[in-house]
């Protein structure tokens, strides 16, 4: 065996260096975290992520690894804060009955990290086991753990308000901001919460609509389980109070606003040279305007569409009224509305309103 083949094994087999970064899975191995545990750290900040490649890829550098290990008590420490429990672990961890923590969840006091979905596909919230402790803990919300619960808390309550679904969105997007800085990745986010036709009415260029599609976060754990699920997971992420959609709107609007100014969505050119050209345009919530002194295009994508766009509606309407082009009559030709002398119109009464009849 050469020198030169030694080498380049005993390369192959050094670990890697310290100070480069390592995508999010590979580091959680290395700091002996499982990937739950990771993500909600990410989450949370306690991890501090760059980007590796294109969205949503995160890496962890070596400096951050160092730091994550001289933390007293790590991983373990870590764990405890990142630890995630049922309403039931919950209500028994705040020393109250589950009946009361389902109350207060859906009062918004309790706000969910995550979730998941049971067999049946119903909805199970987690809640962060430390921040159960730390409301417990504060002597202002032992009115609330013990006792009756004030009126207006038991008529909202009375009405069906619940806002697990809508905390958590706000959380969700929260953290989804944390990552980024590009304006339209962040306009991206807020768009994601919003049902379609909401979206529609707010972005009405087609092509930032098309961006900021292309940019929104990837769905949240858990990873999708069929059609059943997706449809679950789909109304936990879109807004549904009037109120919530209305909020979101509105921050769209100025978010999209900034990213405009930074740099108008990409708008498909003519192809040259065997390739697309794009060409920058003003961007907004309003539709682009057609070109002035242009007749709109027919809506038909038919034969008949691509005729009238190929050749003009003014020489058709023209061909409808009987006229040609110079204007005057076509010879042997009468004009729809002119009838001929001791001729009544098909389907038409001497004495009622004329009635045209297709031949």
């Amino acid at each position: 065996m050469t020198s030169r083949t030694t080498a380049v094994r005993q390369e192959a087999c050094a670990p890697a260096r310290t100070d480069q970064p390592l995508p999010a899975l590979h580091a959680a191995r290395e700091l002996g975290l499982r990937p739950m545990e990771f993500d909600c750290a990410a989450a949370l900040g306690y991890i501090r992520t760059v980007r590796d490649g294109a969205p949503p890829g995160r890496a962890v550098t070596g400096e951050e690894r160092a730091r994550l290990r001289a933390l007293p008590g790590f991983p373990r420490s870590l764990r405890e804060r990142v630890a995630l429990v049922g309403a039931a672990e919950g209500a028994e961890l705040m020393g109250i009955r589950p009946g009361r923590f389902a109350r207060l969840a859906r009062l918004g006091l309790l706000t969910p990290f995550r979730f998941r979905l049971n067999r049946h596909r119903l909805v199970v919230w987690l809640y962060l086991a430390e921040e159960l402790r730390e409301f417990a803990d504060r002597a202002t919300h032992q009115a609330l753990l013990s006792g009756p619960l004030p009126g207006t808390l038991r008529g909202q309550l009375d009405t069906g308000t619940d806002l697990r679904a809508r905390n958590w969105r706000g959380r969700y997007a929260g953290s989804q901001l944390r990552l980024t800085e590009d304006p339209w990745e962040r306009a991206a986010v807020t768009a994601s919460l919003l049902p379609p036709e909401a979206l529609a009415g707010t972005v009405r260029d087609p092509y930032a609509r098309a961006l900021l599609h292309r940019l929104r976060p990837p769905r949240p754990w858990p990873p999708a389980a069929g059609p059943a699920a997706d449809r679950v997971i789909d109304k936990l992420l879109t807004a549904q109070a009037a109120d919530e959609v209305a909020w979101l709107r509105a921050d769209l609007s100025s978010s999209l606003a900034r990213a405009c100014e930074e740099r108008p969505a990409p708008r498909p050119g003519r192809r040259t040279a065997g390739e697309r050209v794009h060409h920058r345009a003003p961007c907004g919530t309003a539709a682009p305007s057609p070109v002035a002194g242009r007749p709109a295009a027919p809506r038909g994508r038919g034969l008949l569409g691509r005729v009238l766009t190929r050749r003009g509606p003014d020489r058709h309407a023209s061909a409808r009224q009987g006229t040609d082009r110079s204007g005057q009559d076509r010879p042997g030709q009468d004009r729809p509305g002119q009838d001929r002398p001791g001729q009544d119109r098909p389907g038409q009464d001497r004495h009622g309103p004329a009635r045209f009849t297709r031949p």
